[in-house]
């Protein structure tokens, strides 16, 4: 497979698992790097938000997708599991429950089993997706983006600002040539979360949405993202109908 094809289906398949961009609910204070004039807030804003980050030894969920990519939209049924700092695992059904694809993401690799139409096995080290984002996007970085926390490696920067103006809270902040913002609702998640580099035309931009309780856990069902970079844009909108928190979990591959 050539490096353009290998790339494009190794950010759709991420994609479809958890990147995220612009849904209906979204506010406009979330699609710029502008802050609302506000009281700026002290560090123990940004330990308040961190704190209400979602707190799990192991995450699993089902969600419908709609993925499109280079203006071809595609449905699929998603399986993402998650054993927190460890592995991601995602398994991507087809029409007549056909398995197409499985992806298993550790700190240090990435590997993609395609099934349909041609079985093949592709292994990167987790670096290889820096030819295409940013560095700041490490493994805990995306696995706080599937699940809807803030990312605190991001947040650990002395560039870090927290504004609020009216019901909007607004985080950004820069750090390693990236530049991040959250916005967050009234109970401190975020509903939406943009990293962009700038320099090389890279965005991550995800929102979230319609937020429930899961065994105590506060989590959006809908996510939605968007992600754009060397002539690539891919979008996935996810809503989940299966979610589970601290079960035992299995990552054949």
């Amino acid at each position: 497979m050539r490096r353009s094809l290998l790339t494009k289906y190794i950010c759709a398949l991420l994609a479809v698992v958890v990147f995220a961009s612009s849904c209906s609910s979204r506010r406009k204070t979330a699609k710029g790097a502008e802050v609302p004039t506000a009281d700026v807030a002290t560090d123990n804003s940004i330990k308040t938000f961190e704190m209400s980050n979602l707190d799990y030894f192991t995450f699993s969920g089902r969600a419908k997708a709609k993925v499109t990519m280079d203006k071809n939209s595609h449905d699929a049924t998603t399986h993402i599991r998650i054993e927190r700092d460890k592995a991601i695992w995602i398994s991507v059904t087809a029409l007549l429950n056909i398995e197409v694809a499985r992806v298993l993401i550790t700190p240090d690799s990435i590997k993609i089993q395609t099934k349909y139409p041609k079985k093949e096995l592709i292994t990167r080290p987790f670096s290889y997706v820096y030819n295409y984002v940013n560095p700041g996007l490490t493994f805990k970085a995306l696995q706080d983006i599937l699940v809807g926390n803030l990312s605190p490696e991001l947040l650990r920067s002395s560039q870090v600002q927290v504004a609020s103006s009216g019901d909007d809270v607004i985080i950004v902040g820069s750090k390693n040539n990236v530049t991040f913002q959250y916005g967050m609702n009234p109970q401190n998640r975020p509903y939406a979360t943009k990293i962009e580099d700038k320099q090389l035309g890279q965005i991550l931009d995800a929102s979230y949405d319609q937020y429930g309780s899961f065994d105590g856990h506060v989590f959006p069902q809908r996510f939605i993202l968007n992600v754009q970079g060397e002539g690539l844009q891919v979008k996935a909108d996810l809503q989940y109908n299966r979610v589970q928190f601290n079960e035992k979990l299995d990552m054949p591959f």
